[in-house]
């Protein structure tokens, strides 16, 4: 009777709270609240609600069927047993003498088994016990030599593998290529703001050759100025400086008859021809046009030199250590 009446209370009251935010909910009006018009957010709220009266109306009916049962059926009441207090030989013998696996590892044996391991010596009163070195550690120390045997015969005896100096060359000569992989890359995207100072042989004979190839018409064998001015002296129609050697012949000057080089020659080659041309100076060849434009001064044509990155360690160095 009592879970009956439990059960008509509970479902009595969950039907009234529903059936009054029914009455709330049909009177509300929608307003956004979590992506939820406010209808929806009361259905939700009274859901949860519902919910949670039927869990805890669960949780109360186990309980009172607990105590029902108690009644009809009463446990006599028993007290506890005292335990026996152990001594220390007692309570090691219950323990149970698996050993742990730290132990296994270890090759440890039992307190109890000390006897067992003691050697017929003794000095002062202390006695040695017989514990053996673990196998696994003897596999480490054996294994660890015949590691040591070949490689000794692989890097020094049989010269197969590279020594640290040889290994330092390799890198060294990998750094290079790599480094003359990324200025080549980087070579394609200079411009008259990026550009580099650079007298190096190596720039200077390809700037040459571009410039016997494409400018010699106009500017002579040797730069001294034909139908163009001349670029051996100081004065200049449109800037003198790597920059603006560059930017001149990048984009060229249509009203003075110079074409763009723009889309015939690559960023590296009209930098490696004006960095041919800015050699030229003072140079002084015969039958030199005379000086057009403006005198242009630079501070330090090394300021805006490239330079390479030295490295902290020499190969003498290496090999010394």
């Amino acid at each position: 009777m009592k879970k009956i009446k439990l059960t008509t209370i509970s479902t009595l009251f969950g039907s009234a709270v529903f059936a009054a935010d029914e009455k709330i909910v049909a009177v509300g009006s929608s307003a956004p609240g979590l992506g939820l018009s406010q209808s929806d957010l009361l259905i939700v709220i009274s859901l949860v609600f519902a919910f949670v009266l039927l869990f805890v109306s669960v949780t109360l009916l186990n309980a009172f069927k607990v105590m029902y049962w108690e009644q009809l059926n009463p446990r006599p009441y028993s007290p506890p047993e005292k335990a026996p207090v152990l001594d220390y030989d007692s309570w090691l013998k219950q323990k149970k003498n698996k050993p742990s696996v730290w132990e296994k590892m270890l090759g440890l044996k039992p307190v109890s088994q000390e006897k067992d391991l003691e050697i017929d010596h003794a000095y002062d009163g202390i006695k040695e016990l017989n514990n053996p070195v673990p196998a696994w550690f003897n596999i480490l120390f054996f294994g660890t030599m015949v590691f040591a045997i070949c490689y000794l015969f692989y890097y020094h005896i049989g010269g197969y593998g590279d020594l640290q100096d040889q290994e330092y060359a390799n890198e060294i000569l990998k750094a290079q290529e790599e480094k003359a992989a990324f200025l080549e890359k980087s070579s394609n995207t200079i411009d008259e703001n990026s550009v580099k100072f650079d007298n190096t042989q190596t720039v200077l004979e390809e700037g040459k050759g571009i410039f016997n190839t494409n400018c010699v018409v106009c500017h002579g064998d040797r730069g001294q100025g034909i139908i163009g001015p001349n670029l051996t002296d100081e004065f200049w129609l449109h800037g003198g400086g790597i920059n603006n050697i560059f930017k001149t012949i990048k984009y060229g000057v249509p009203d003075k008859g110079m074409i763009s080089w723009e889309k015939m020659l690559s960023p590296k080659q009209i930098s490696a021809v004006s960095n041919y041309i800015m050699s030229l100076k003072d140079s002084k060849p015969a039958g030199a046009k005379a000086p057009q434009g403006d005198k242009y001064e630079e501070k330090s044509p090394q300021d805006n030199e490239m330079k390479s990155v030295g490295d902290s360690l020499s190969a003498s160095d290496a090999t010394k250590n």
